[in-house]
Formats: structure tokens, sequence, C-alpha cells
């Protein structure tokens, strides 16, 4: 078994890594229109040209980790490795130089940004990766990622909880300095909490053949994994509907509720549900099929966004309460999805003969990238679809921006159940994989 030291110190370099996920995804978006000036539309371009480096950067960071050798382990040391890089790179993308033009400033946005996702690519890929090699045992992998999911959310609770009030404090008046300061002060943090990931961990799952193969050959291998393709087909869609909903967490808190001065109230409440959804997946997925649970989770999802919509605007606490319970709710099932990550991996292994932990999570990361991006464009194109103007409120912008908020996340988890019903990786599948390929529990953990 994999102690609870050990999951701990794996989940602290999810809390690193949300210290930017969840800002780009909670607050980037109003940082370039509302801070910097940048134009919605422009922000949303952006956001999906920058991924057209991430078709590149991440099966290739997958496969260089598949093939690294060093005496830490294939993946660990690139937490070591690349810890300070990142830390630079997020400091950079809440940056925006006053003396520089409109134009400038957009240009300036594009580079900083590129670089964040690309270095945010070259130790996520490893990290997440790593969680794959940790255990062979199928119960253990979800333990493992729920540890993971509880600290990113930690790390994500922190972010909506200190983000904004250090803003303000170490900004002291100048919003744009506040950012740059408070990022800062998180990445410097995140850097340490990456070492102590790379410090507290151990690869045990081993490839079977030490040589790795030709990325071609990767390459192919990978597309005959058919249920790595369901899974990226998740990843995009479900992504799409979460940022569409946590990047249009502010604009609706603002422009919809009306109480500004409650925004950091608002996001902590969703990033609370989230925590306790993650540490509930572990005993739920030991008593009920995973992946019916998973599927039941997004149409629950999904119903409560239905619900939200039919909020009225007044109706403060109902709100708050509805954005807990839908964090809570699908948080429940990301640890699920993380796990069968590693059982794909497994498959693919024994449909191939090719075990390549890192290209596997890096296809999935790509596209789960792809609807990062997807989710932030479509929700700074819609939002210049409404007419929205920063400090201009409306009764048409409002509508907008509350249907953008509720009806495209429910979409997008009813679209995910549907995918859903091309996974067909149950335990009783994986216990045989895994005794074909000969990862027992007593041959993963020998090395512990």
């Amino acid at each position: 078994m994999v102690s609870a030291k050990e999951k701990i110190a794996y989940g602290l370099g999810d809390t690193a890594s949300n210290f930017i996920f969840q800002t780009v995804m909670l607050f980037l978006t109003f940082y370039y229109t509302d801070v910097v000036g940048i134009p919605a539309a422009a922000v949303g371009s952006m956001f999906l040209l920058v991924r057209v480096f991430d078709a590149v950067t991440d099966p290739l960071m997958g496969s260089l980790a598949d093939r690294t050798r060093t005496r830490w382990g294939a993946y660990r040391p690139y937490l070591l490795w690349l810890a300070l890089p990142f830390a630079l790179c997020s400091v950079l993308a809440f940056t925006s130089p006053e003396w520089l033009t409109e134009e400038g400033k957009l240009y300036y946005a594009f580079i900083t940004y590129a670089l964040l996702m690309i270095m945010y690519t070259a130790i996520n890929i490893p990290y997440s990766a790593l969680g794959g090699v940790l255990s062979a045992d199928a119960s253990e992998r979800v333990s493992i990622q729920s540890y993971r999911f509880v600290f990113a959310m930690g790390g994500g609770l922190l972010v909506t909880s200190f983000m904004l009030p250090l803003v303000d404090y170490l900004g002291n008046g100048n919003e744009a300095l506040g950012y740059q300061r408070a990022m800062i002060v998180m990445s410097i943090v995140g850097m340490v909490l990456f070492l102590l990931c790379f410090a507290g961990t151990k690869e045990r799952v081993k490839p079977a053949n030490e040589t790795p193969a030709p990325y071609k050959t990767q390459l192919a291998a990978i597309w005959q994994n058919d249920q790595c393709r369901v899974l990226c087909m998740v990843a995009i869609v479900l992504l799409t509907g979460m940022v569409m909903r946590n990047t249009l967490a502010l604009y609706y808190v603002k422009y919809v509720l009306q109480r500004p001065e409650s925004a950091t109230l608002f996001v902590t409440a969703g990033m609370v549900g989230s925590i306790i959804g993650c540490a509930l997946a572990n005993p739920i997925a030991k008593r009920f099929c995973k992946i019916k649970v998973y599927t039941w989770l997004q149409l629950a999802s999904a119903a409560v966004c239905i619900v939200n919509y039919f909020v009225p605007y007044q109706a403060w606490f109902t709100a708050i309460a509805l954005h807990f319970l839908w964090g809570l709710i699908l948080q429940m099932a990301t640890p699920l999805l993380w796990a069968k990550i590693a059982d794909v991996v497994d498959y693919g292994e024994d449909k191939t003969g090719l075990r390549m932990t890192g290209l596997t999570y890096s296809t999935v990361v790509f596209f789960i990238k792809v609807g990062l991006a997807l989710g932030g464009a479509l929700a700074g194109w819609l939002l210049a679809s409404v007419n929205y103007q920063p400090d201009a409120f409306s009764p048409d912008v409002a509508k907008g921006i509350v249907a953008l908020f509720c009806i495209g996340p429910a979409i997008a988890s009813i679209g995910v159940a549907i995918i859903m019903r091309w996974y067909t990786l149950d335990n009783q599948k994986m216990m045989a994989i895994q005794q074909r390929l000969g990862l027992t529990i007593d041959d993963a953990h020998r090395a512990s």
C-alpha cells in the first residue's frame, strides 16, 4: 500500500499546479479585460491560439518523459528541474508593463501566456504521469487521485480565498501591481510544494522494456487505444463547460447578482464544495461501479446548473448554495477520471505491448487544455456577443451572462454522460488485464 504520507506528498504537487490552473480559470480573463484593458474577443482568440502550441508540446513532453531515465525515475526529476522556471513564467503572465501601447499589451499577454502554458505542460505532464506509476492497484489509484484532488482543490481554495484580498493589500490601490505581487507570493509557495512532492514520492510501476520505442511507434500505438480516445473526448467537453462556468463566475457575481464585494465568498464556496467532493470520491468508488457513478455525477451537475438558471437575481443565498453543490458534485467525479487514465495505460500496454504512461497522460491532458482554451475562448467571444463592456451594466448583458454561466456547463456535462457510454474498462476487465501484464499488487509494491 502507498502510505498516506506519500499520497499527501503527491497531492502537494497539484496544490502547486492549481495555484496557476485555478488562477487562470478564475481570474486571468478578468485580469486581461478589466485590469489590462484588452478586448474580450481578443482575449478569447488568444486563449485558443495558444493551444495550437500544445498540439505539439503535449505529446512531445509525454514521450520525452517516457524516454527519460535517471536515478530518480522518469517523471519525478521534472518537478525538481522546472519548479523555478514555472514560478517565473507565472509571475510574467500577471505582469503588464504600463508603458506598452494597447497593441503592445496584447502581444505581451500572448507571449507570456504562451510561455506559461508551455511551462505548465513541461511540469504538469510528468507530474500527472507520476500518479500512474505510484501503484498498480486499481483501488489505490482512486485513493491516490482522491488525495491529489483534495490537495488540488485546497490550492484552489487558497487562490479563491486569498487572491483578491492579496491583490487589494499588496497593490494598495494599484490593481495591476496587486495581481503581480500576489502572483509572486503564490509562485514561491508553489515552487516549494513541487520540491516537497519530488522528495516525498517514489516510482514503482516500471516499463517492461527499458529501451523506449521510437516516437512514431508510440503515436501509432496511442491511436490504437480506443479507450484513450473516449477519455480525450470526455476531457475536452468536460473542461469546456467547467472553465466557462468558472471564468464567468466573477461576471455573474458582479453583473447578475450585483454583489461584487462578495466575489471571493462566492468562488470560495464552489471550491469548498470541490474539496468535499474529491474527498468523497474514494469511498463512493469502493461501493459502486466507477463508470456508472461518473455518468450519474455528470447528469446531477447538469441538473444543478439548469436549476441555477431559474434562480432570481436577488436570491444570493440560493445562488451561492447551488455553486457550492455544483463544485461538490462535479469534483466528486474528477479523481475517478484520473484513475481511469492509469487504467487506460494498462489497457494500451495489453493491446499494443508498449507502456506509455507519459504519452497517454499527455494526450488526455492535451484535450483537457483544449477544453480549457475553448471554455475561456467561448466565454470571451460570448461576452462580446452580448455587448459586454467593463463596468457597464444592462439587463440584456446580465441575461446573457446568466445563460452562459448555467446552460453552457449543463450541456457539456450531459455530453460527457453520453460519451461515457463507450468507456468499458470496469473493475473486472482491469483485473484480467493486469493479470495478463503481471501487474500484481505485490509486484507493484515490491520496491516499496
